[in-house]
């Protein structure tokens, strides 16, 4: 059974998620406010901020750096942008 969430990233009314993806209440506070889709977009954020940084998941310094930018990239702030990094074009 899916629940629906006002998000606070869209500002629409979506699917929540199923578990706090995140520990702690910073978790709590995703899994109250923010939908799957913009989860889904902050994925895949992550996933170009890990890449072009070349994080290491497992270190405390990047797990902390992650955090910091996953709180700016669902709730607002200035979120940082891999250098350089140009998005596939999805219509080719």
């Amino acid at each position: 059974m899916t629940r629906t969430i006002h998000c606070s990233k869209l500002g629409i009314d979506a699917e929540g998620l199923d578990f706090a993806p995140w520990p702690g209440p910073l978790g709590q506070r995703i899994y109250a406010e923010i939908s799957r889709p913009a989860w889904q977009q902050w994925l895949t954020h992550q996933t170009t901020l890990i890449n072009e940084y070349r994080l290491n998941p497992l270190d405390p310094k990047s797990r902390a750096y992650l955090a910091e930018q996953m709180e700016k990239f669902l709730f607002g702030g200035d979120v940082d942008q891999a250098t350089g990094f140009t998005p596939p074009d999805v219509a080719s």
